[in-house]
């Protein structure tokens, strides 16, 4: 198939997640709307924008841990946790506008995301930090949410790029890759990530030939990847998101051949650049991302996620459900839907010590928290011990095309 025949096949696959995720936040609204005694939380997605392709099954899981809260006894005083949907965009202002709905005109009383890092930072910043709203994202990565003011209101459930970008340079030169070209997304994400791996690289004796920034929504990059192939590197290393610029710049650079191999971050792993290239033009494709760690709580969320028809391998999928889970439990934990009571409720119900709950278990938990015990949530995606800053540690793979689909090739130790 052409790749003009792939591209018009990617798209109408784009238009249909686009359109079921907004049917997902219409559902969602109309279903809250019906509850009388409600208790709301936003999640503010990348529903539209680069990260369409990663958002639906993002939403899906958050969407999974509300339910198991409403059908074991529900919050609080048998209240119903809603979850209303928004749509950052993966843009500043459209993280602004989102967060702004969802916390002066929905009420919510705490937020899962936005997902992209400078949604994040900018819906922090602008409205969470000065409304008090605690604010717990799955996905955005870039190490500035780790310096900011926050009061202690700003969390994610994923891991810094200042880690996945360090382990990403140390699998490569362990793989025999010693000279990379770098091109990455001129935004706080595609920064951090690229800088991270900088670093690293060179400090652990690679070469970086060629480490330049680029725009997103261009409809050439071939100027910048002739200048970067020009350098020397075999193996280019690509910190995009594959439903945006990303995917353009790997097809041009397929088409020309520009490289021989080509690495991504975690926006690039994505099923739409199967849809769109073809499996067998991405044989020498790999990207990087963070999974689970092996563990009961893994194993628990992807059996009820696979029987609630998700998708186990979808990126951010285990911090989507944890970050939603680990607010319904502070909200239990606080005793109310007290915004200002949130944030010290969220370190208490994941940290140690405390008698563990993993994913699904909301009976447990409430009976727990109603007893007065300490409980130490183990989830999806691992323990989340935040430290001073809301950060996690984090465990990464490689993901590489197999039976048309991205699979996991390998762990990064």
């Amino acid at each position: 198939m052409s790749f003009s025949s792939l591209k018009r096949s990617a798209q109408r696959g784009r238009g249909f997640a686009t359109a079921a995720a907004a049917s997902l936040f219409a559902v969602t609204t109309l279903a809250g709307a019906a509850q009388a005694a409600e208790v709301k939380i936003g999640l503010v997605g990348g529903i539209s924008g680069p990260i369409a392709a990663l958002a639906p099954p993002m939403i899906k899981a958050s969407q999974l841990a509300v339910e198991h809260v409403n059908a074991q006894g529900g919050i609080l005083n048998g209240d119903t946790l809603v979850a209303v949907v928004g749509d950052s965009a993966c843009s500043q202002q459209g993280g602004t506008d989102a967060a702004t709905k969802a916390v002066n005109v929905e009420g919510v009383v705490a937020l899962v995301g936005p997902y992209c890092s400078g949604a994040t930072l900018a819906a922090a910043n602008s409205v969470a930090i000065p409304a008090g709203v605690v604010l717990v994202s799955p996905s955005a990565t870039s190490p500035e949410l780790t310096k900011l003011d926050d009061k202690d209101l700003v969390f994610r459930t994923a891991p810094s790029d200042s880690y996945q970008g360090q382990a990403l340079a140390r699998k490569l030169l362990a793989d025999g890759t010693q000279s990379a070209a770098v091109a990455y997304l001129n935004n706080d994400y595609g920064k951090g990530f690229a800088e991270a791996f900088r670093s690293e690289f060179e400090a652990k004796g690679g070469k970086i030939a060629g480490y330049a920034a680029h725009e997103d929504g261009k409809a050439s990059y071939r100027s910048e990847l002739a200048e970067l192939a020009g350098q020397g590197a075999d193996t280019l290393v690509l910190i995009d998101y594959g439903d945006g610029a990303g995917m353009t710049i790997l097809r041009q650079a397929l088409e020309n051949g520009f490289f021989e191999k080509f690495v991504g971050g975690d926006g690039m792993k994505t099923d739409a650049l199967i849809d769109a290239l073809g499996a067998d033009n991405l044989k020498e494709f790999t990207t990087s991302a963070p999974v689970g760690a092996e563990s009961a709580g893994l194993d628990v969320f992807n059996k009820l996620y696979m029987e609630a028809g998700g998708d186990q391998t979808a990126v951010y999928a285990t911090t989507s459900y944890d970050a939603a889970f680990l607010l319904a439990l502070a909200i239990e934990k606080a005793g109310a839907a007290d915004r200002s009571k949130i944030s010290a409720a969220l370190r208490e119900v994941a940290s140690a010590p405390g008698e563990v709950i993993l994913p699904g278990e909301w009976e447990k938990a409430k009976k727990l928290i109603a007893e007065g015990k300490d409980i130490n949530y183990q989830g999806a995606a691992g323990d989340h011990e935040f430290d001073a800053n809301g950060d996690v540690p984090g465990v990464y793979a490689i993901f590489g095309v197999k039976d048309g689909t991205l699979a996991m090739m390998s762990a990064i130790e």
